[in-house]
């Protein structure tokens, strides 16, 4: 009895050891915390992997978007990082936070504004004074005791979403998020299948659900006709005129969960 306890203890802790390592396996980061490998830059007014006065980099363990090199002269320079593989359907998680001032010239909607983007167009297609990549943006906004916002929204350049049945053409759809002030760093979570389901997730808190993503109002030359369906593509993160920064940044591919379904 007493050997059939232990063999049973020993294969309970075999297996939980080998889930917590399948799990660990799983999950494959997608910044190294020292330089931006694995990373293409776009920005616009500038070509392809051109980092226009340095916006990009990395410092301290986090990739930051800074405008320290732009003398105070924002000029509609929207930038974007892409990272270099496209997926379809995953879990993607990272941390993120706000700091310092709005670069002076920045839009005033882009205050504490930043984006996580997804299924986007393949840089390389992107023109070079098109502002925002066709793709689903995952809106993160920072508030202060003046200006409170909910973060985690959706926003839909060149594309729109289903919400229950219906058809938002709206740029923008606020979240049920609570309000973050000041440089807190704040869990940002995505889950993606496909062009069916996604859910926005913030600090372990289910925010925003929608549904169906598709080409709309694309940008003149973009060779896929408004009404395809988005079903995967590049992820990206966002620069718009307020510096913020990156980290712990993490995709688990569900595509294998997807197909054996």
């Amino acid at each position: 009895m007493k050997s059939l306890l232990t063999l049973a203890i020993l294969a309970l802790t075999l297996a939980a050891c080998n889930n917590r390592t399948a799990t660990q396996e799983e999950w494959v980061s997608l910044f190294n915390g020292e330089n931006l490998d694995g990373w293409t830059i776009k920005i616009n007014g500038s070509p392809l992997g051109e980092n226009y006065k340095n916006t990009f980099r990395v410092e301290d363990g986090s990739m930051k978007a800074s405008y320290s090199e732009y003398n105070d002269t924002f000029n509609n320079e929207f930038g974007h990082i892409f990272y270099k593989t496209p997926y379809s359907s995953y879990k993607l998680r990272l941390e993120y936070r706000f700091t310092g001032d709005q670069c002076s010239g920045g839009p005033s909607w882009g205050f504490r504004n930043s984006g996580i983007m997804f299924h986007c167009q393949d840089p390389a297609t992107i023109g070079i004074n098109q502002e925002w990549p066709v793709c689903v943006e995952v809106q993160l906004l920072g508030s202060t005791a003046e200006q409170e916002r909910t973060t985690m929204n959706v926003c839909s350049p060149h594309t729109h979403i289903m919400i229950d049945t219906a058809l938002i053409t709206e740029h923008c759809i606020s979240s049920s998020s609570k309000f973050f002030y000041d440089d807190v760093w704040v869990r940002a979570e995505l889950v993606v299948y496909g062009d069916s389901i996604i859910h926005h997730i913030v600090n372990g808190d289910t925010v925003l659900t929608y549904s169906k993503p598709l080409i709309g109002d694309k940008p003149e030359g973009y060779p896929l006709p408004d009404g395809t369906p988005l079903k995967e593509g590049y992820i990206a993160l966002q620069a718009e005129s307020h510096p913020v920064e990156f980290r712990n940044i993490e995709l688990l591919n569900l595509e294998k969960q997807v197909k054996g379904k």
